[in-house]
């Protein structure tokens, strides 16, 4: 699974290989160097932001001797008047956006007296679109709240069950955890008390749950299947009768600190979150009785029961830690976007299950890891990732991301 991801990400870095035109500080001294030491530059840039920071790294490598205009091609006109007026400019300096306008198209032509003016510019970088640091993070910080939910599932599915409630679940516990931040602990003047408060109350429901689907199904031996999908309606209607159909949206800026904020080498919060659950788990899967009892129940229940292992509760623990992972996802799905909803969590338990099941995680029971989980799920992500770059449809995506599914079931089912 390693293998596949690498092989991957070499192929979406060789289809998003594409040419940039950069305006940070590099690019500013980019055109700096190729500007003589006691030119006179006249610098063009466009009213926005990242133009602004353009413009201000370049004159601090220019010094005086460079003067500013920033606006649109009128502005540059009025500026290449009065330089022409007053006897000429050596230099141009423009971003990719700046230098493409007609007013520099003709410099000869139109203003005889800038007749060997130069237009500068930051020379163009090749780079996959796919590598940038932004679009990994970003990579990163959506995957987080699936590759949460795949530890819990990962657990159900190595005893031999399922889990299809985690996406009703993750709505469920972000509307409980908004409505209490609301109603309870202040709204958008909650202070951190009250929202840790909250979010504690969105999981422990959450965890509620999964208690009362591994009870129906190791004390009324009913199938995992059906439990979890009757679950799965029951949690999906309690999210929007308790939000009446709407999004709760009355939480304080901090809130949004979990899911958007970085506090640990410029990583995501819900990132650093995400590596140090899927340490944990590692640690417990392969340190812990509870980990080796997973595995015996999932291999084979009754030797594991006549080995002394207590199969219905490591099941009911499982399940139970599956909803509480779901309700963690929630209140950092909340987090991400500020907001409870209903509608969130919406196809999850799909892509949680292509997750565990693409990670090498046996759908028979008895084998996974949960660096086989992590990996699975980094694989759908940058699948959907690379095929989002490279502007495929999003009906096509869920045959791709089908024929994945299907793809990794047939590898097991030939390995077995």
């Amino acid at each position: 699974m390693l293998v596949a991801l690498l092989l991957l990400c070499v192929f979406f870095s060789i289809v998003t290989w594409t040419r940039h035109y950069p305006q940070n500080a590099d690019a500013a001294k980019d055109v700096a160097a190729q500007i003589a030491p006691q030119a006179k530059v006249l610098i063009v840039v466009r009213p926005t932001a990242a133009d602004s920071a353009f413009a201000a790294a370049l004159s601090t490598e220019l010094g005086p001797r460079a003067e500013l205009v920033q606006g649109e091609p009128k502005e540059a006109r009025a500026a290449l008047l009065r330089a022409a007026a007053a006897g000429g400019m050596e230099v141009i300096a423009c971003n990719h956006a700046t230098a493409s306008w007609l007013v520099f198209a003709d410099l000869a032509h139109d203003f005889p007296a800038l007749k060997g003016t130069r237009v500068v510019q930051p020379r163009p970088q090749a780079w996959p679109v796919f590598l940038k640091t932004d679009n990994l993070l970003n990579i990163a910080n959506q995957i987080a709240v699936i590759a949460i939910l795949a530890i819990g599932m990962t657990l159900v599915i190595i005893t031999g069950g399922i889990d299809l409630s985690v996406g009703s679940l993750i709505a469920l516990s972000a509307v409980i955890t908004t409505l209490i931040v609301r109603d309870c602990c202040g709204g958008v003047h909650a202070g951190a008390a009250g929202m840790f408060a909250a979010g504690l109350g969105g999981i422990l429901l959450c965890g509620g749950c999964g208690l009362i689907s591994g009870a129906f199904i190791t004390r009324l031996r009913m199938p995992p299947f059906i439990v979890t999908l009757a679950m799965m309606l029951v949690c999906s209607g309690l999210a929007y009768r308790f939000a009446e159909n709407q999004s709760v949206y009355q939480v304080p800026d901090s809130f949004a600190r979990l899911g958007r904020g970085a506090d640990l080498l410029g990583l995501p919060n819900a990132v650093v979150l995400m590596l140090l659950l899927y340490t944990a788990a590692h640690v417990v899967m392969t340190q812990t009785r509870f980990g080796r009892n997973l595995y015996a129940v999932g291999c084979n229940m009754e030797a594991a029961h006549l080995s002394g292992v207590p199969v219905g509760r490591v099941i009911l623990i499982a399940y139970v830690l599956c909803g509480l992972l779901a309700g963690l996802g929630g209140v950092v799905t909340a987090s991400l976007l500020k907001s409870g909803s209903p509608t969130y969590g919406q196809m999850y338990e799909l892509y949680v299950i292509a997750a565990v099941v693409v990670g090498g995680t046996s759908l028979s029971g008895g084998r996974g890891t949960m660096p086989g989980t992590l990996i699975g799920a980094f694989i759908i992500a940058v699948i959907q990732n690379g095929m989002n770059l490279t502007n495929v449809e999003s009906n096509t995506q869920k045959i791709v991301l089908g024929l994945v599914i299907l793809g990794a079931v047939l590898v097991d089912r030939i390995k077995r």
